[in-house]
């Protein structure tokens, strides 16, 4: 960078500029922050010709470095020089060259919103506004340039002494009487002329054009046929008015909406959204997968007439088309996955997370932002009610509804009085020792399926793993297929027969026989979907089957054609995913297999109870919401785990009062806040090297932040085998069993150590935890941002930051 280059949005503490006392003081300065190195922000000057055009949200020109290449990035804030009184000046701010879009592409709201992601999660701000803003908004797909007439007021003031025929005047008076400019083909059927008409007023100057880029096309919003709204039972009422309270107020409110899955808290969600479109806003309402939209869209369309919908299957120019209705204050409802959070709604008036505790809701790239989190802050923010949903809260959530931070409203009972399926465990140690059962459905389920399926019902089959084989292995040798870069087993699909990756997608034929002693008989161990599939189809010849999975939901529009062709009767029994295991609504379904429950139970993760307890639940939740009723059993090696148990038993209220304690004495969130750092690399030595030098440098600087010299940290090790680093001491009062002196919390740092996914993509991978109290959490930020400032990577090492991780490997 160019040691020239000011920062006019520097510290205070800086030194005074040299236009302070002089007739640049009303310069024009704006920041300009991008999208990749180096990120900035930084400091340029407003050229007078360009000074009504450089607005924050819209993208500039800019020279960058001593090369004075070109850049495009993100005006973030403007300013008059003299308005900042200690700029940090080192010479004359080079000039913005040129502005690239028309209009700003989000407005203030959404850009302070951008800035807490940035600080909250430790993120460039550039970064985080590509994110906010879909590619598909900044290059105005499906949009053209046209040209625009109007008239100029320097010609309109002299209107009445005009030396020009009847006809003419006639043409100028129409395109002045319309509220926008028109295009040529516009004002010539408006005034019922030809364009060569037109062109003789451009020339002699009376018309003047500019080119702006539009949609090219309007795309269809077509409403469902309009519902009539069920009644309300007394616990939906509550829980409606609850809502409505914040709602009539104008203020915000976070409600935590806990309600038994078929409880009816969707209708909640749309009576408050009525209430908010009668006071002229609009409501959000973000779901956590692609197979949830077109469901929830379907409903909201049959009692909203303008809904808008986001999502990553959309394309291009629908996204942006949706995007400027949503901006323009035309769509009512917007309907979407993760990314929907960030909809430019002018009025906003409500955000809805449905099905809140998902893990999807956490973005697993740069800036990995938790949605929960963000929408928070922007409902604060823009004094808007929050509505957390869900059957299966997050503890951070509940947490914060038991302390009184959020309102709970909740709903114990399904609507109509139907009861809660009945949940039995299938003991698969019991089955394996005596010998019942064959291939991956235990005797039980078998004759609960052949039962379901002769009275005419619907079966759901839960497998959380995809591909037909999880390992291919050698028997004779004992080789194993792996990926190269990542040195983990491939999974065998045989539909294309291949071996992939699933975590980085390499694949190669599958093997018939070993690549390295040649016996033919290779051995195909592990469960997944497809495998299951096939057995289901050996078992039940005839039987109409579904499968969704990422393998088989990969074209648009896929997830709603399955879902309507499973809601039509066409297929008996779906197989799937934990896609399939929330928010789906199927009256027919009088079963639901989950085939193994135990399969993110033992994972290195705190939160792989919480995880397990919520899918069991959730995917127990599909079936019985008929008036045939339900029933679901789950197999599982460990029924006598309590996150099962209490699954079983529907009693979330069960789960959290034995999971919390032990959160709470390590402190764990909702206890405090967790940060990950992790160190990747081509070189394991240089890799870990970093990482242990990165650690110990952010033990040294916190402890001198807190004024606390680190002490021999009572905890246990980040994982088996792996020495935890230390703790100290810092104020706060102690959670129940941490170590303490004088009432003082710990923070600690645990690792470096080795990733439970070692390597990836070819990158050996480190990572370490810091455990701090959620008080002490934005300083830990700052002596973050120093240590990784001041410690250089090693060339071929990337560090990333986590903060609040929900993926531990």
């Amino acid at each position: 960078m160019d040691s020239r280059q000011g920062r006019l949005f520097a510290g205070d503490d800086a030194p005074r500029a040299p236009w302070e006392d002089d007739e640049l003081r009303d310069r024009l300065v704006a920041e300009v922050a991008f999208a990749e190195p180096p990120f900035g922000p930084y400091d340029y000057a407003v050229p007078e010709a360009l000074r009504d055009r450089v607005e924050v949200g819209r993208r500039a020109r800019v020279p960058i470095g001593k090369g004075e290449r070109t850049m495009v990035g993100y005006v973030t804030a403007l300013a008059a020089a003299g308005d900042r009184p200690r700029l940090d000046w080192r010479g004359p701010l080079k000039e913005i060259r040129g502005v690239v879009d028309a209009r700003p592409l989000i407005d203030g709201n959404l850009m302070r919103l951008a800035r807490w992601i940035s600080d909250h999660y430790l993120c460039e701000l550039g970064v985080v506004l590509e994110t906010v803003i879909p590619a598909a908004v900044r290059s105005q797909a499906g949009t053209r340039e046209k040209t625009f007439l109007s008239i100029p007021d320097a010609v309109w003031a002299q209107r009445d002494n005009w030396p020009l025929q009847a006809r003419q005047r006639a043409i100028l008076e129409a395109l002045a009487a319309a509220d926008r400019g028109l295009t040529p083909q516009e004002l010539a059927e408006r005034a019922g002329c030809s364009t060569a008409s037109i062109a003789t007023l451009r020339k002699k100057g009376f018309i003047v054009d500019s080119v702006e880029r539009v949609l090219s096309g309007e795309l269809l919003d077509r409403p469902e046929q309009q519902e009539l709204p069920p009644s309300l039972n007394d616990a939906q009422q509550t829980a409606f008015e609850r809502i409505l309270s914040p709602v009539r107020a104008g203020r915000h409110e976070t409600i935590v909406l806990h309600g038994v899955t078929g409880s009816g808290k969707t209708e909640v969600y749309i009576r408050a959204i009525e209430e908010v479109i009668r006071r002229g806003k609009q409501a959000i309402v973000l779901v956590p997968e692609i197979s949830l939209t077109p469901q929830t869209r379907q409903r909201f369309r049959a009692r909203f007439p303008h809904v808008a919908v986001l999502h990553s299957n959309l394309g291009d120019p629908e996204r942006n088309w949706h995007w400027q209705r949503i901006a323009r204050g035309e769509s009512q409802v917007i309907v979407g996955a993760r990314s929907a959070v960030f909809a430019p709604t002018p009025r906003l008036g409500l955000i809805v997370l449905d099905e809140e505790h998902d893990g999807s809701f956490k973005q697993d790239t740069h800036p990995r932002y938790q949605t929960r989190e963000v929408a928070l802050w922007r409902a604060a923010a823009e004094q808007a009610p929050l509505v957390l949903g869900s059957a299966t809260p997050a503890l951070e959530t509940w947490q914060r509804a038991r302390s009184g931070q959020f309102t709970l409203a909740e709903l114990p009972h399904r609507v109509s009085g139907r009861p809660l399926p009945q949940v039995d465990t299938i003991d698969l140690r019991a089955e394996f020792r005596a010998g019942r059962g064959r291939g991956s459905i235990s005797n039980p389920l078998h004759d609960a399926i052949r039962k379901t399926l002769a009275a005419r019902g619907q079966v759901i089959l839960m497998l959380n793993r995809r591909g037909f084989a999880t390992s291919i292995q050698c028997p004779a040798c004992g080789y194993v297929a792996r990926c190269p870069d990542c040195d983990l087993p491939l999974t065998h699909h045989k539909a294309d027969a291949t071996a992939v990756c699933h975590y980085c997608d390499f694949q190669l034929p599958a093997p018939d026989r070993c690549p390295e002693c040649r016996f033919e008989g290779i051995r195909l161990s592990g469960l997944g979907t497809e495998r299951l599939e096939e057995e289901i189809h050996q078992r039940y010849p005839g039987l109409a089957v579904l499968r969704m999975d990422s393998d088989t939901m990969r074209k648009p529009g896929s997830h709603e054609y399955a879902l309507a062709k499973f809601r039509a009767g066409e297929a008996r029994l779906l197989i799937g995913t934990q896609m399939i295991a929330k928010g789906l609504d199927f009256p027919n379904v009088m079963l639901v297999g989950v085939i193994n429950a135990d399969t993110a139970l033992h994972f290195p993760d705190f939160r792989a109870a919480e995880r397990t307890f919520q899918l069991v639940t959730q995917v127990a939740g599909r079936t019985g919401r008929g008036s045939a009723g339900g029933y679901v059993l789950v197999q599982t090696f460990n029924p006598e785990h309590p996150a099962i148990q209490a699954a079983i038993r529907h009693d979330y209220h069960q789960f959290a009062t034995q999971e919390l304690p032990g959160r709470q004495a390590f402190g764990y969130p909702p206890f405090g806040t967790l940060i990950r750092m992790i160190v990747r690399g081509e070189s394991e030595p240089v890799s870990q090297a970093y990482a242990e030098e990165l650690g110990k440098s952010l033990e040294t600087r916190l402890a001198h932040r807190f004024r606390q010299p680190p002490v021999e940290s009572p905890f246990g090790p980040l994982y088996s085998g792996t020495a935890g680093r230390s703790a100290a001491h810092i104020p706060g009062s102690a959670p129940e069993g941490t170590a303490s002196r004088g009432g003082a919390a710990t923070f600690r740092i645990l690792g470096p150590a080795p990733c439970p996914l070692a390597k990836l993509r070819g990158r050996f991978r480190f990572h370490l935890m810091l455990q701090i109290p959620d008080e002490s959490a934005n300083a830990a930020r700052t002596v973050i941002r120093e240590v990784l400032r001041d410690l250089p990577e090693p060339p071929g090492v990337q560090s990333l930051v986590d903060v609040d991780p929900v993926d531990m490997l």
